[in-house]
């Protein structure tokens, strides 16, 4: 296997303010990284994220803003090694209670907008990996649903699982022009996520992951080569 070197890589961070998303960042740069960061709220990207190269405000669910994001990303940075697609959204609630709405935001956010950020991406990544010792590499946040989907949460299981499928596909495309597509399905993680909830409540969960030990394995698994990053592959409870 094939790592990317995250010193001096230069990254693009989506959903940079969120729970993993801030940690991702904070990783990548401790080793190194020239770190691009995107999220819808530019005060909070700022706060949260001042040293990064480029603060990129927008909402992924346009049509045309995962292609806006990375072209200011790769302006801004002269290039890009990474993209790790990590904004997310989640909703709980029975299947009948699943409106258009909220099928719509969910495909948007969790499936539609991270493959048009790759799609994006790929020209980019592509010269990354031909030109770089190591892998490009596109880490894309999927979840433990896609493995096992929940009840009370079939859209968003099956909006991640769309993904988890796209990636495996594409990975197979891309792996001989250098570009690494790593799709990783953690278990459930205290990232406060399911407190913010787009529908629903969270029914009573077990303790989950420690966030930063998620977004440590995550860089890992990026620079050992690692190819695909199950449940299984964080020693979840």
């Amino acid at each position: 296997m094939t790592g990317t070197r995250l010193d001096g890589a230069r990254v693009l961070v989506t959903g940079a303010t969120g729970g993993l998303g801030r940690l991702l960042v904070a990783g990548a740069a401790r080793r190194g990284a020239r770190v691009a960061v995107s999220a819808r709220d530019e005060g909070r990207l700022r706060e949260a994220h001042p040293d990064a190269v480029a603060h990129l405000a927008a909402d992924l669910t346009l049509p045309g803003a995962p292609a806006e994001v990375v072209g200011a990303a790769v302006e801004a940075l002269e290039g890009l090694d990474v993209l790790v697609s990590a904004a997310g959204v989640v909703a709980f609630g029975p299947v009948a209670d699943a409106d258009d709405d909220l099928l719509d935001e969910l495909l948007l956010t969790a499936y539609l907008g991270p493959v048009r950020l790759l799609r994006a991406a790929l020209p980019h990544l592509r010269t990354a990996g031909g030109q770089r010792e190591g892998d490009a590499v596109a880490v894309m946040l999927s979840a433990v649903v896609a493995e096992q989907p929940v009840a009370g949460m079939a859209a968003y299981s099956a909006a991640k699982a769309a993904l988890t499928a796209f990636d495996a596909a594409a990975a197979k495309e891309l792996r001989r022009e250098g570009v690494r597509v790593l799709d990783v399905r953690p278990p459930h993680t205290e990232t406060g996520l399911a407190t913010r909830p787009v529908a629903g409540t969270a029914p009573r969960m077990p303790q989950g992951l420690a966030p930063e030990d998620v977004a440590e394995r995550v860089l890992r698994a990026v620079e050992e080569g690692e190819r695909d990053l199950p449940s299984s592959a964080f020693g979840g409870r």
